[in-house]
This record gives C-alpha cells, sequence and structure tokens, in this order.
C-alpha cells in the first residue's frame, strides 16, 4: 500500500529546553504537544492517536495520554531509536488512511542533559558488547570511523569539517546557545573521546520535546496552517548491535531512501533541503553516502569541499542538529521540526529560497534502523 500524500503535517512543537526549565521528560512532550496542538487549530479532545517512543517510559503512548488527558483509539509506541518518530508518520499515515484514527499527535520529552547523560544508561544494556567493554554509543562509532578510515582514507580533518559546517549552521540558529564559530582546529584540539572521535565529533548532551500534529491530506486542506505532505516514507534495518553489522561503512539507509523517493515520486535532485541524523561526524558522513548524496567512500572530500555549510551544494540540517543545535537522546522528531519550519518559509536566516521538497533521514542505534521521509508543500 502506497502512503503517498495520504496524509499532512498541520501542526508543530518545541518545549522550552534552557537551563533550569523544571520539567520532566513527560512535561516536556506535554508541553510541545499542546504547542503543536495550538499550532495546528485542533482542540485536545480532537487527537485520538497517539505516537510516541522513549528511553524513560516502557509504555509512552500510555504515560503520554494518562499525562495530557488525551483518549486516544490508536495508539503506536515503537521504538527503533532516534529514527522512531520519522517511521511513526507511516504508522500515522496507516492507522489514518485505515480509518484507525483521523488526527494523530507524534511527541517526545527527554531530560537527558538533566539527568547527566542518564538516557543512554536507561536503555537496554547491549548484552554482547558492553561486557567487554564497549562503551555504547560512542565507542562503537570509534570503531566505524577507523574502519571507514581504513577503507577510503578519510581523515579526522574530514570528519572534523562535518562539525565544523554544522556550527555554521547552528550559530544562525537563534535558538542555538552557541554563538562562536567553531575550525577545523578546535576539533582536533577538542579531548579524544573514543579514537578517533574528539569531543566535537560527537552530538550535544541536551534535554528536548518536539510534536507534530498529522491528518489526513482531505482535513489539512481545511485548517489553519498550510499543510506539509508526507510524501513518501520508508524503513529498514540490518542489525541490533554492532557485531551484527556486516559492513561497518554501509547501511540500509540506501534502501530506506530508494523506496521513500519511490514512493514519492521525486529523486535526489528535487530534494531542496536534507534533514539527516547527526548523532556522530562520521555516522552522517556514512549516511550522506548511503543516501546518495556523494558516491561510497567520497563522503571526507564532499564535506571537505564545504558542500554541507551554508551556501554549499547540499543544504543540510539548517537548524545546526544534532552537533551544534541540541540532541536529545532521539533525534528524529526535530529533524522533522527542521524540514516544517523551512516548507512553511519560517526560518529567517537559515531559509533556503523556495524550498518545496524536503527529505529526512533518521537512525536509530548503531546505525542500526532507518527511517526515510521526503515532505514536500505539494501533495
Amino acid at each position: 500500500m502506497s502512503i503517498r500524500s495520504k496524509v499532512a503535517i498541520v501542526g508543530a512543537g518545541e518545549a522550552d529546553v534552557a537551563p533550569g526549565h523544571g520539567l520532566s521528560p513527560l512535561g516536556l512532550a506535554a508541553q510541545a504537544s499542546q504547542r503543536a496542538i495550538a499550532d495546528a487549530g485542533v482542540t485536545k479532545n480532537e487527537i485520538d492517536g497517539v505516537f510516541a517512543a522513549s528511553a524513560y517510559h516502557a509504555f509512552p503512548a500510555l504515560s503520554v495520554s494518562e499525562y495530557m488527558g488525551l483518549r486516544p483509539r490508536h495508539m503506536d509506541s515503537s521504538n527503533l531509536g532516534g529514527c522512531s518518530f520519522i517511521a511513526h508518520l507511516a504508522h500515522a499515515a496507516a492507522a489514518i488512511e485505515a480509518g484507525l484514527c483521523e488526527t494523530a499527535l507524534v511527541t517526545y520529552g527527554s531530560t537527558q542533559r538533566s539527568d547527566g547523560g542518564r538516557l543512554v544508561s536507561l536503555s537496554e544494556k547491549l548484552a554482547y558488547e558492553e561486557p567487554y567493554g564497549l562503551i555504547h554509543p560512542v565507542g562503537s562509532f570509534g570503531m566505524i570511523a577507523n574502519r571507514h578510515m581504513s577503507e577510503f582514507g578519510t581523515t579526522s580533518e574530514q570528519l572534523a569539517q562535518v562539525a565544523v559546517s554544522a556550527r555554521e549552521w547552528g550559530v544562525k540558529n537563534p535558538r542555538s546557545r552557541f554563538t562562536d564559530p567553531l575550525s577545523v582546529q578546535d576539533v582536533l584540539a577538542s579531548p579524544l573521546i573514543a579514537s578517533p572521535l574528539h569531543k566535537y565529533d560527537c552530538c550535544l548532551v541536551t534535554d528536548g520535546g518536539a510534536a507534530v500534529i498529522v491528518t489526513s491530506a482531505a482535513r489539512a486542506r481545511s485548517m489553519r496552517r498550510p499543510p506539509v505532505y508526507v510524501r513518501g516514507v520508508a524503513e529498514e534495518s540490518n542489525h541490533r548491535n554492532i557485531l551484527g553489522m556486516s559492513d561497518l561503512t554501509r547501511t540500509r539507509a540506501d534502501v530506506s531512501a530508494t523506496r521513500a523517493l519511490q514512493m514519492a515520486d521525486v529523486d535526489l535532485a528535487d530534494i531542496d533541503t536534507a534533514h539527516v541524523y547527526d548523532a556522530f561526524t562520521i555516522s552522517l558522513l556514512i549516511l550522506l553516502e548511503d543516501l546518495g548524496f556523494c558516491p561510497k567512500g567520497e563522503g571526507g572530500p564532499f564535506v571537505a569541499d564545504g558542500n554541507i555549510a551554508p551556501g554549499g551544494s547540499l543544504a543540510l540540517n539548517p537548524s545546526g542538529g544534532g552537533l551544534a543545535y541540541l540532541h536529545p537522546g532521539m533525534l528524529g522528531l526535530y529533524l522533522i521540526l527542521d524540514a516544517v519550519e523551512q516548507l512553511r518559509g519560517e526560518a529567517d536566516e537559515r531559509q533556503i529560497p523556495d524550498a518545496a521538497v524536503s527529505l529526512v533521514h533518521g537512525m536509530g542505534m548503531t546505525l542500526a534502523a532507518h527511517a526515510t521521509a521526503v515532505l514536500s508543500i505539494d501533495p
């Protein structure tokens, strides 16, 4: 079944996560959800589908519904890690098309920074890896970076340029805490976390809360905000633990992207903005290769040439992404918010002129799960 343009995002909201906000993960999810509901111009009682993932709650859809006083007739707590919420767009579209719900809330909240980074430790232990000293997730990505360097000649300087480009976007974002630019030398001089990855090769650790409202395309056309249509979505996976990854430099992102683009009936050349999960510089570089923005093994030269910096050939993560804006443990919903902001033309200094089609790609765990969505202003 194709879900092409059967649903649209009609509301978006983001929680306040400045230090001292005093909210719990559920509180942040609720605040973002209330703002998304208001943005869509609907009432709380109209929300009849709830989609949520969390590392804090075993039953996040139930927890959110109780906390907010919702009475959904359809719920989904599928957890694929950071890409969960992109996958939820497909799940919501299928549920709406099947008549299981009409107006869906997709939401997330995290106090990872306030909790001192405990979100990772709260997650299921990697029983086949952690007893042998592999620190999740940075140790795994250090291994991946070493393999990419060995196979393709990628350098630490090239990885550093990924962080530098992200910061160039981040300093343009008024919601970002960072106002100072970053240099390649700054990255290389930062503490080594898991060789060859330095501190600035790793994503931020922040709190966060985000939400979107999804409804049928028919209803979306009469709502207060311009709809952002879900043109195509696809999911893929081939491992859970890094020891199950048959090739440390290749993922299933190429398959999910191909399927999503085919469903959307667009090519990469039609993409105006890209929003790709950037937990680490190496993970983003590999995803750029697998998504097709550059050939396999050529990610290093591609980013070193400034292609992902402001003014480059690829408008990538204009919010600053996980490396320069925020990363509350699961980034996927923020990638969707970034795309919605661009497609609505609301990004101010970071706005990409005439942005009409966006690609959103998330990963879960160590490049294990993948979800790709194509969003557009036209059905």
